[in-house]
């Protein structure tokens, strides 16, 4: 009998426990505050040990045909991520002219244009480099803007991971209070079709709940008045509310909050003055915001998780490498400390390659 043969259905068996382990770290971690980055570490691991384990025991089988149309998904796949990462820089460029056309021309909104210009940039630089530099700071030009850049998508991979993930949040239909985020006001006074999206998301789930439960949650309505603004954004979206069928009596209104630290922090005082104890809450913003919008909701040291609003497609990419950016600069220490050990590292590499040749 053919050794090999025998021992790979064991093998396949046994190596479904490497994903099994970390699939119950993620569910168990997850399940215990689903607003922790680490969580995404966790279900790649997860993820990428699945695969893995899958691709072997689809080995193990010798099923000619199996193992075939495995591979030709395989292939198939891989070939879109090449084709999308080849062409990157010229999708970035395309939603950057899609932004410019639909929206208003601010540096936040430009994040795709200067993004996709630096990838189309980057070889031309690294040409230069190569052919007026000495070869020492030429290896370190590369190499260490090259380090810094994998661990930067490394992070931003992780943050899209958890993104993703917590737009599957549901909360039961038994919240005591939701907590609509604002936005900036239009004219000064009207609320924008995005904060129109966030207070409609946050209806429509008062509905659901009331017609589940006949149990109503209280809905906050969270944003203080802005500089170009003629009212405060929480009574603006009050009125709104209002107006689109929501009982006057079951609506308060925080309208002090500047940043969305503000609004959870004011917001939970709120909820404090009214006496009741241990209250189930929810906010209710965009989906590219919900996760970050969580974090800051931890720090607040509120428990409340988030449900989001629908966001246009095309203002998608900005939004959610603003969301990224702010995560990444709310730990600029740790990142500080990671990037200066990258410098140290790159001079090392760069002082041994030249001094052992």
């Amino acid at each position: 009998m053919n050794d090999n043969l025998f021992n790979i259905p064991i093998v396949a068996y046994w190596v479904w426990a490497i994903p099994v382990f970390f699939g119950l770290g993620f569910t168990i971690s997850y399940r215990i505050e689903k607003r922790r980055l680490s969580n995404g570490l966790w279900f790649s691991l997860f993820f990428y040990s699945f695969l893995a384990a899958l691709a072997m025991t689809i080995l193990g089988t010798n099923n000619k045909w199996l193992i075939v149309i495995s591979v030709a998904l395989f292939v198939i796949f891989f070939l879109i991520v090449v084709v999308i990462f080849v062409l990157q820089a010229f999708l970035l460029l395309w939603n950057a002219w899609i932004v410019w056309r639909r929206e208003s021309h601010t540096l936040a909104n430009m994040l795709t244009l200067f993004l996709g210009l630096a990838i189309l940039l980057a070889p031309f630089f690294s040409r230069w480099a190569a052919l007026n530099l000495s070869k020492p700071v030429d290896t370190f030009i590369n190499l260490f803007p090259s380090l810094v850049i994998t661990y930067v998508l490394f992070w931003f991979y992780n943050y899209l991971t958890m993104l993703v993930l917590y737009q599957f949040n549901r909360p039961r239909y038994n919240q005591d209070f939701l907590i609509v985020l604002g936005a900036g006001l239009l004219n000064g006074n009207e609320v924008s079709p995005l904060l129109g999206r966030r207070i409609d998301r946050a209806l429509t789930f008062y509905r659901k709940q009331l017609a589940k439960t006949g149990q109503a949650p209280m809905v906050i309505f969270s944003g203080g008045q802005g500089g170009d603004e003629t009212v405060p954004e929480g009574r603006a979206m009050r009125d709104y509310a209002i107006a689109h069928g929501l009982p006057a009596e079951q609506a308060l209104v925080e309208d002090q909050s500047k940043t969305t630290y503000e609004n959870m922090v004011f917001s939970k005082q709120l909820i404090a003055a009214t006496g009741q104890q241990r209250p189930r809450v929810t906010f209710v913003t965009n989906g590219y915001h919900t996760f970050r919008a969580g974090m800051i909701a931890r720090k607040a040291g509120l428990k409340a998780n988030g449900i989001g609003a629908h966001t246009a497609k095309f203002f998608l990419p900005n939004a959610i490498l603003r969301e990224y950016i702010a995560i990444f600069v709310g730990n600029k220490r740790w990142h500080a400390v990671a990037i200066v050990s990258i410098f140290l590292l790159s001079l090392l590499l760069t002082w041994a390659q030249y001094y052992y040749r």
